[in-house]
């Protein structure tokens, strides 16, 4: 079964899941006015990244290591999901400009990081203590990008 962002309204998320994304969002509020101690504050000192996309375009990390301003490149989330530990944040500019960002929350700090840029991805749940097919559990869905040609990786859960 694909459950998507309508879809996963129906389940109220957990409390965890609400802090999270809580969490999540102060960042980037944080980012956006130039707080570096808000966001200094919400991630882990040994923040473990991970990046897919053009070279090029590593701008989260640009941001978050102070090597750039948000006038650079400005991350407006378009929608913000909760998995477990997880917050999956995406977002979209027109035709040109796609990305996801998947955070790992541990007792209420960042400590994980991963940047999919221009990048279509699939979260799967691949436990073996559910049933013995995969589920999908959160699908991109750029409205401005579907006719856009993409890569896509799948993250396991």
């Amino acid at each position: 079964m694909e459950i998507t962002n309508a879809d996963s309204l129906a389940e109220a998320p957990a409390p965890l899941e609400n802090h999270n994304k809580a969490i999540v969002n102060t960042l980037y509020k944080g980012l956006a006015s130039g707080d570096t101690a808000t966001v200094a504050g919400l991630i882990a000192t040994d923040l473990e990244w991970w990046f897919h996309g053009p070279q090029n375009c590593h701008h989260m990390m640009k941001m978050l290591t102070g090597k750039c301003s948000t006038t650079e490149f400005e991350f407006e989330p378009r929608s913000i999901d909760s998995i477990d530990e997880c917050v999956i944040v995406e977002g979209w500019e027109g035709a040109q400009v796609y990305w996801v960002h998947v955070w790992t929350l541990k007792d209420g700090f960042i400590t994980q990081f991963r940047e999919y840029f221009n990048t279509w991805l699939t979260v799967k749940d691949l436990r073996p203590s559910r049933c013995s097919s995969s589920t999908t559990l959160w699908q991109s869905h750029p409205r401005d990008l579907t006719k856009r040609s993409l890569p896509g990786l799948m993250f396991a859960i």
